[in-house]
């Protein structure tokens, strides 16, 4: 989903997003900030590459972290709710995952988690986009891309807020 398209959904239905990234260092909320009119619902984001800034935002201790996986659907859970609980917005997505060109935690470059947290539903989902391919970069930019698209799925599926 083009991050104009993701915006126009936001926006048609009053609700905020903000980010908590690791393996993308920004990326997803600087694609969403392209697109005119992007204010009207990024609220910011969250850049949690090490895991002990992760363990900050997150309130998870360092060790439970590194016991269940930086690179984890776990993970990428209570990173969507830290991007919630920090910024107020609405939605909260968050990236982890292995850019390359080394294993980390024994999974392969391309291995990537996305959570995405819903305040109204105090609830938050997990998605794998696992096999991604390419360059350093292009890893990157394919997990925002389905980031994008996963927020557009839950947005879909979720009942508008009420103001």
């Amino acid at each position: 989903m083009r991050s104009a398209d993701l915006l126009a959904l936001l926006v048609a239905r009053g609700e905020t997003v903000a980010f908590c990234e690791s393996l993308t260092a920004g990326l997803a909320a600087a694609t969403l900030a392209d697109a005119p009119g992007s204010s009207a619902a990024l609220r910011g984001g969250l850049v949690t590459y090490a895991t002990e800034v992760k363990s900050h935002f997150t309130g998870v201790p360092v060790a439970v972290l590194e016991a269940q996986g930086v690179v984890s659907a776990a993970t990428a859970r209570v990173m969507a709710h830290a991007a919630v609980r920090e910024t107020g917005a609405d939605w909260g997505v968050s990236l982890t995952g292995v850019a390359g060109p080394d294993l980390q935690e024994g999974k392969a470059p391309g291995t990537v988690y996305i959570g995405i947290w819903n305040n109204a539903a105090n609830d938050g989902q997990e998605f794998a986009a696992v096999g991604l391919g390419g360059t350093r970069a292009e890893i990157r930019r394919g997990a925002v891309d389905q980031a994008f698209d996963f927020l557009a799925e839950c947005l879909a599926a979720a009942p508008v807020k009420e103001n």
